[in-house]
């Protein structure tokens, strides 16, 4: 018997991140928002992370048995705290009187490849998760986690939910995904550093993916990747208050955007430098490609080239400070095989960026910004450059006041700048306010 043809209704991702869900009280906060969307007859998937510092114990946990635990298993380990948050939040909403269903990602067809703790999304399918919303049913997926190819669990990396929470808004044509956390958006510049750092109404993808990838935790570099690719608008709101937060939306649909929108950074880099490297083709690739088999992300590349012939080259190269293990044990092997002189590391290293959509039809804000960086007496160790970011390596300790400085520069405080607007169904105008949370 054919089911009758449903009235076409609003699809929306919720994404609820950790803090958001931490005990029973943001539990139940968290579950009264998804039920009030429900009840003004929208179609709710809500993705959550794990509760609070679930993570970080089963993490704990594993390395209290292993020194060096098995990736497999440890995606199975990891994987539960997402599911234990589903669960009880399905146990909320059912108590409220509405249906809800919790999933782990490969029963909501969450389709990854074969890398163990840092997996990658190859294909959503989401038939129960259509049939469960055509049922009237609420549907909670397990962030953070999805089921290989050769039928293993496996899991996204730190901040997965929210390539979760993109990725099944794709798959389901959604109408939007929002995305909850413990800050009211993104901001100019981390509060914590600068007091005066504003709440930015709206950020494009391009611009969100380089402030993503230069130290803003707010976003998930992967998910706003994902996001921009399927043309998915992103909200970044606060679990703890109404009011809008930050739409990251596709340049196309934002006004004109000022010379530099925000000042991002990070202090969890590591550089690696190679010394004596023969100078010849192909050696840079090499390093490269022993990398990038070890799942190490190089951000920055310097090669440094041999001043007279027969002299050899050095080359260093910033990587995550978490990946700092796994990337020398892949190159130490290289000493032998390419006759390298030395692998040196320094893990005190931080980075600093301006980012802005602006800085294309604008010269002179890198020399504006190492100008200040000079003044200021901060020692820029390596610079890279795109159309709409300047990010600068410089030691962990000057990052602080490298992002103060740059945010005065720039003039980027609350009180300098207008009220913003974003064309189409997304125009949030909000004054400029303040708030917890990383830029």
């Amino acid at each position: 018997m054919n089911r009758p043809q449903a009235p076409e209704l609003e699809t929306v991702v919720m994404k609820f991140g950790g803090t958001s869900v931490a005990d029973a009280d943001r539990m139940k906060r968290a579950a009264g928002r998804i039920v009030q969307a429900a009840e003004e007859g929208i179609r709710v998937v809500a993705v959550l992370s794990a509760r609070g510092k679930t993570t970080d114990d089963l993490l704990a946990m594993a390395h209290e048995v292993s020194h060096r635990p098995d990736p497999r298993e440890m995606d199975m380990l990891l994987s539960t705290g997402e599911r234990i948050s589903c669960a009880l939040a399905a146990m909320v909403i059912n108590d409220l009187g509405h249906e809800a269903i919790s999933l782990t990602g490969s029963q909501a067809g969450i389709v990854t490849d074969t890398s163990h703790t840092k997996a990658r999304i190859l294909d959503v399918r989401a038939d129960r998760i259509r049939d469960a919303l055509d049922d009237g049913k609420i549907v909670l997926v397990a962030g953070f986690q999805g089921v290989s190819t050769a039928a293993d669990v496996t899991t996204l990396g730190r901040g997965g939910s929210d390539t979760t929470a993109v990725a099944l808004a794709a798959a389901l044509g959604a109408d939007r995904c929002e995305i909850y956390t413990d800050v009211s958006g993104v901001f100019s510049a981390d509060p914590r550093i600068v007091a005066d750092a504003r709440k930015l109404a709206v950020v494009s993808f391009e611009e969100m993916l380089e402030m993503s990838a230069s130290g803003a935790g707010v976003l998930q570099l992967r998910a706003v990747e994902y996001a921009r690719n399927h043309a998915i608008p992103i909200h970044c709101r606060s679990s703890f208050e109404d009011g809008p937060g930050t739409f990251v939306v596709d340049e196309h649909t934002t006004m004109e955007r000022p010379l530099v929108t925000a000042v991002t950074h990070s202090t969890d880099e590591a550089r690696i430098t190679l010394t004596g490297l023969p100078d010849r083709p192909g050696i840079a690739g090499r390093v490269l490609t022993v990398l990038a088999k070890a799942t190490v992300n190089v951000d920055m590349i310097i090669q440094n080239e041999p001043h007279s012939e027969g002299h050899r080259a050095d080359m260093s190269v910033t990587v995550p400070r978490s990946d700092l293990p796994a990337a020398i044990e892949a190159l130490t092997p290289l000493k032998a095989e390419l006759g390298v002189g030395e692998i040196a590391t320094d893990r005190a290293m931080g980075k600093v960026s301006l980012v802005g959509a602006g800085m294309r039809s604008h010269p002179g804000v890198a020399a504006k910004a190492l100008t200040v960086l000079g003044d200021a007496d901060v020692n820029i160790e390596m610079i890279s450059t795109s159309p709409i970011k300047i990010s600068c390596v410089i030691r962990e300790e000057h990052v602080k006041n490298a992002v103060r400085e740059l945010h005065t520069a720039f003039d980027l405080g609350a009180d300098a700048v207008r009220r913003e607007d974003v064309a189409g169904d997304h125009r949030p105008v909000v004054e400029p306010d303040s708030g917890d949370g990383d830029a």
